[in-house]
């Protein structure tokens, strides 16, 4: 595994499995990195013949500076879990690698880049954006992964592609969560013992919403899953709605409605988490 940090040596990298006709894929990340992004890396495997895997703290989709100064940074684990995966390439650049002089960045990204985490964190998806149509040029891949655990990313960078017409397979992958349900994050690691229990709200609400979603009408559906979030103690509930998987819009009855999501975002101590889940 070859561990490169300037675009200009990633693309002489990249060159002969270009010239040969390989399928490359991408993996962006944050780093911190935990079995669901090996889930990506092993998907990646199957669909493509290179992988390159980045690491990057992006700080322009980071509302809140102190988030960004406490996002962590284990390079060494995150390292050797890739190499254990058999990823072929890290991309790991530095902050004036991937902004070498100052940027206005702005697109638009459709009337959901406002919605539920974009109400929470303004501004944040053009800086998601901002830095994945930097990744996508330097790598200039066939296919790129995403975790669903961010579904509202996936929409806003879905849309990003169809912005620029990049010619790029998004390829979104299941939530992996531990075996109590809690999704894998790398802000669980922020967690308490008491917190990480409290954190279970989250998974456990939308398992309720899943599981009673054939005999319960959605607003008391909702009703009931948000008092069982709010119910328990340290948690702070930010929202909890069933929405078009497209739009993200709320919906508010069941009949003749096809690719629902339920989505949530709550506070549990100091530590933001969100989780989602597939309806139908």
């Amino acid at each position: 595994m070859e561990v490169i940090n300037h675009i200009a040596a990633l693309k002489v990298s990249l060159r002969s499995a270009r010239l040969a006709q390989q399928k490359i894929a991408l993996v962006p990340t944050m780093g911190a990195l935990h079995k669901g992004h090996v889930s990506l890396v092993k998907k990646a495997q199957e669909l493509a013949d290179i992988v390159v895997c980045s690491i990057f703290v992006n700080p322009t989709q980071f509302t809140d500076p102190k988030d960004l100064e406490k996002y962590p940074r284990p390079l060494e684990h995150d390292i050797r879990m890739l190499e254990q995966a058999g990823c072929d390439f890290v991309f790991m650049p530095s902050v004036t690698e991937m902004y070498p002089e100052p940027e206005n960045w702005h697109i638009d990204l459709g009337p959901a880049e406002f919605l539920l985490e974009g109400e929470f964190r303004k501004g944040h998806y053009q800086g998601v954006t901002q830095i994945v149509k930097k990744l996508f040029d330097a790598v200039n891949p066939d296919l790129a992964f995403f975790g669903q655990k961010d579904y509202q990313q996936v929409l806003m960078i879905k849309n990003m592609v169809n912005y620029f017409h990049l010619p790029v397979e998004l390829v979104s992958c299941p939530i992996i969560r531990e075996e109590d349900g809690l999704a894998m994050s790398s802000r669980n690691i922020h967690l308490t013992a008491e917190e990480r229990v409290q954190a279970l709200a989250l998974s456990r609400s939308l398992y309720y919403i899943s599981d009673h979603f054939d005999e319960i009408k959605i607003p008391q559906l909702l009703e009931n899953a948000r008092k069982l979030v709010r119910d328990t103690p340290g948690v702070e509930l930010d929202y909890l709605t069933i929405a078009d998987g497209d739009t993200l819009l709320p919906v508010d009855e069941q009949s003749g409605k096809s690719g629902l999501v339920a989505l949530i975002a709550a506070k549990v101590g100091q530590t933001r988490l969100i989780d989602n889940i597939i309806l139908n």
